[in-house]
């Protein structure tokens, strides 16, 4: 069937996707955030873990976006997980998990029991890591998907392939925003071989960043619009309707008039990279009517000379990076090519107008549930079982 109206393709994508959330209650299931179509790209483990000791692994939240997602990482990475727990709320505890390390019976969370585990992993709010991480990390490591220990200077905020040395001895690890995790993948190859003397950002943030509820009302929203159900969609998760709009705002204002997703590109940026506290950066946050996958347009000004073909080789030959710039040929990072990858793309490389031989642009998508969240959670805990902070 040919279809010319480009609003019932849309429409007709839209339930597609909708129907695939709603009608996969099995909870081990992550393709409620995967296009099926995409599924098979995710790469699997290094061997190099085979050979690492079996430890006890615990995960709490793992009903939530980036809870499903640490334990499909797991799973797709062979994790040598001697035993894994799932710890939940009253609402989740009795629940039965099928995943590859077996049927696996949600436990009601309780301190002295996540600390039974070598390591485990906090996909909850701030607040309840605030409560409850320290008193674990006295026992077993805690790697927490939170901004609670983010800032604090005494606690590693860890990219392993750019700081991974810091986790060594650590026993509480915080996991960095999903939007600067995927932005300085793509920049710390270009600062090792320039050096950074400022960076400019503006993001371009999937409904999936606001989680479950905003992906819901992204595509419920858009589903009445275009049935005419409605003429303005509803907005409960978003400052204003997603459908067919852009908002330039997401997380709360500060007083600086940046937004609080803003400065924490700058914050983190700054403590990842080892630059000073006053080093310039600066970032704009759109929430962009995608589903998943955040999307950045970086401009930098270097110290040295650059040189885009030593950019896209320095690039295309770091970890977790996938080079995609052919222009010519409408090859270049998106959203919809991103998802489901645990490699961020990037490309669009070329000197900028402004800075000139001082300064490049790119272009970068990543899919922010793996790359910018589970993933980079995941790759600390094998980073720490390289380097013997777990299991000892």
């Amino acid at each position: 069937m040919k279809l010319t109206n480009p609003l019932t393709a849309t429409f007709l994508l839209l339930a597609s996707t909708t129907n695939a959330f709603h009608t996969q209650q099995n909870f081990h299931s992550r393709t409620a955030f995967i296009p099926k179509t995409l599924k098979n790209n995710i790469r699997s483990s290094p061997s190099s873990l085979s050979s690492l000791s079996m430890t006890s692994v615990g995960i709490v939240g793992a009903t939530g976006a980036v809870g499903k997602e640490i334990l499909s990482v797991l799973e797709n990475r062979d994790f040598p997980a001697s035993k894994l727990r799932i710890f939940g709320s009253k609402r989740s505890a009795g629940k039965t998990v099928t995943s590859k390390y077996g049927d696996i019976e949600v436990e009601l969370f309780d301190v002295a029991k996540g600390q039974e585990c070598d390591v485990i992993f906090l996909a909850v709010s701030g607040d309840f890591a605030l409560e409850n991480a320290p008193e674990l990390a006295k026992k077993c490591v805690v790697i927490d998907n939170s901004s609670a220990f983010r800032y604090d200077k005494d606690i590693p905020l860890c990219i392993p392939e750019i700081n991974g040395d810091a986790t060594k001895g650590a026993k509480l690890i915080a996991n960095p925003n999903c939007t600067t995790a995927i932005g300085l993948m793509a920049l710390w190859p270009l600062h090792k071989l320039f050096g950074l003397k400022k960076v400019i950002m503006s993001t371009y943030q999937a409904a999936s960043g606001a989680g479950q509820e905003g992906m819901d009302e992204l595509q419920e929203g858009t589903l009445k619009l275009l049935s005419k159900e409605v003429e303005k969609a509803e907005n409960k998760v978003f400052a204003h309707p997603l459908p067919f709009n852009v908002i330039p705002h997401i997380d709360k204002f500060q007083e600086n008039l940046y937004t609080k997703e803003e400065m924490k590109v700058t914050w983190e940026t700054r403590k990842i990279c080892s630059l000073p506290d006053d080093f310039p950066v600066s970032c704009t946050a759109v929430r962009i009517p995608t589903i998943r996958a955040h999307s950045e347009v970086i401009v930098i000004e270097t110290e040295k000379p650059v040189d885009v073909k030593a950019a896209q080789e320095a690039l295309s030959a770091a970890p977790g990076v996938k080079l995609c710039d052919d222009p010519h040929n409408n090859v270049y990072p998106m959203p919809l090519t991103a998802t489901g990858q645990y490699d961020i793309e990037v490309g669009r490389v070329r000197k900028n107008l402004v800075f000139g031989d001082y300064g490049l642009e790119l272009f970068v998508s990543g899919d922010q549930l793996l790359r910018g969240a589970a993933l980079n959670a995941v790759l600390v805990a094998e980073e720490m079982l390289k380097n013997g902070s777990i299991g000892n």
